[in-house]
């Protein structure tokens, strides 16, 4: 059994380097198959979400080659299997993704439920809803998804909850369909622009991405591209918490500020300094940290995916602090572990009171999530005295050499192996 320990009270201090997106990465990997010709993927982030996609592909026929670390070359013009391998699919949510793509180059795709973090009811309704709308049926047996159409037409789609997931599906499937598609009441968050503009830069024809009206003229042929996907917006923003948590200064590259201003504009609030430069923040405190109030929102609001993360911070400011998740119904699981560590933190539904302590102290803690665990990380850091933190899986599915990187900036913090029952693993 994998876990961190770290030893906690450490200010840190120099640069970190974020790696590419993981929420886009999920989405514009699958997003290959509708290219007729081969690709080459730039700052790919090396993360287990990525790597079962990358073997989703390789193990339907796809000819994956890696050229670097970052850097990868996929061909999956000759695929012909429209069947994703149960056991894959079944280990990350963004599985989903595979279905769209399928659906868009074949008219067919069969895909296990997706698996995950668990943070509640996450239903595929809107993404099937979007289907339907193509054209295409769709049943769920047995724990499979089976989509299919005879012919994909363009066609108006509205979702009736703003959905990242199903967002990304519609384009995926509507992208070779025949005639103009209209997406009302789009998601907006990076990572759906990012899609559009991979798949814009294959020739496909995507307006409005980034809006709530997404509009996309079908195409026959999709050529080979070479892309870089954007800069994770969710890491760097860990990384803004661990160096505001530790009162530290730290220089964080690689970034798009644009995608950081919810997270921004919440940190100054509660006392944190940060300077933008073009591609880089840098982000130091030097006085006291004090309360606010937090909702979480689709973008461009304060992103869910930091909602754990910010809590954490909270709960070393002075006074009363209220945080309310407004995407998902299971996200406060963290709650017991940061309080095995001292935090004061009551919860009524999605809602959470923190109780600003000012101090947080080594524990014993689990990661139930993938933001989860960072935030535990980021408690951790902050600590007096040692922690350690089991079900790290969890955050090797969206943050890669997480403990590296922080070792980097002086943090003590050193990935063990313990003796003991098996976890299952993210691959």
């Amino acid at each position: 059994m994998d876990k961190f320990v770290i030893q906690g009270g450490r200010r840190l201090t120099g640069e970190i380097e974020v790696s590419g997106a993981k929420n886009a990465a999920v989405a514009i990997i699958p997003a290959v198959i509708l290219s007729d010709e081969p690709c080459i993927l730039e700052n790919v982030p090396n993360i287990s979400d990525v790597s079962i996609s990358l073997r989703i592909l390789s193990e339907m026929g796809a000819d994956v080659r890696m050229i670097n670390r970052t850097t990868f070359r996929i061909d999956a013009s000759h695929l012909s299997n429209s069947v994703v391998p149960y056991e894959m699919a079944r280990k990350m949510r963004a599985s989903y993704y595979f279905l769209g793509a399928l659906l868009g180059k074949f008219k067919r795709a069969r895909v296990s439920m997706p698996g995950g973090c668990p943070l509640g009811d996450r239903p595929i309704d809107q993404h099937l809803k979007a289907f339907a709308n193509l054209g295409a049926k769709s049943s769920i047996d047995h724990g499979m998804v089976d989509v299919s159409a005879e012919e994909l037409k363009g066609s108006q789609i509205y979702l009736d909850v703003v959905s990242v997931g199903a967002t990304m599906n519609a384009i995926l499937a509507a992208v070779r369909a025949k005639g103009l598609t209209v997406i009302e009441n789009a998601a907006k968050e990076p990572h759906i622009v990012d899609l559009a503009n991979f798949l814009n830069s294959m020739g496909a024809n995507i307006m409005g991405a980034g809006t709530d009206v997404i509009k996309i003229k079908g195409v026959d042929y999709l050529r080979g591209t070479t892309y870089a996907i954007i800069p994770d917006q969710i890491e760097a923003g860990t990384y803004m918490i661990a160096a505001a948590a530790t009162r530290g200064d730290i220089l964080i590259k690689n970034v798009t500020p644009k995608h950081l201003e919810s997270i921004t504009a919440k940190l100054a609030k509660i006392g944190v300094n940060i300077e933008e430069f073009d591609d880089s923040v840098r982000v130091w405190v030097d006085g006291p940290l004090v309360k606010t109030s937090v909702k979480t929102m689709p973008h461009p609001g304060f992103p869910t995916d930091m909602q754990p993360q910010i809590a954490t911070l909270l709960t070393l400011a002075e006074g009363t602090s209220i945080v309310t998740e407004g995407i998902w119904s299971n996200r406060f699981r963290y709650v017991d572990e940061l309080r095995r560590m001292g935090a004061d933190i009551s919860v009524d539904g999605k809602v959470a009171v923190i109780e600003g302590t000012g101090h947080l102290t080594g524990a014993q803690v689990k990661a139930c999530d993938l933001r989860a665990g960072a935030a535990l990380i980021i408690a951790g850091l902050a600590a007096t005295g040692t922690t350690e933190i089991e079900d790290i899986y969890h955050i090797e599915r969206g943050y890669e050499d997480m403990d590296k990187k922080l070792r980097g900036v002086g943090a003590l913090i050193e990935k063990k192996h313990f003796p003991g029952a098996s976890v299952k693993k993210a691959l």
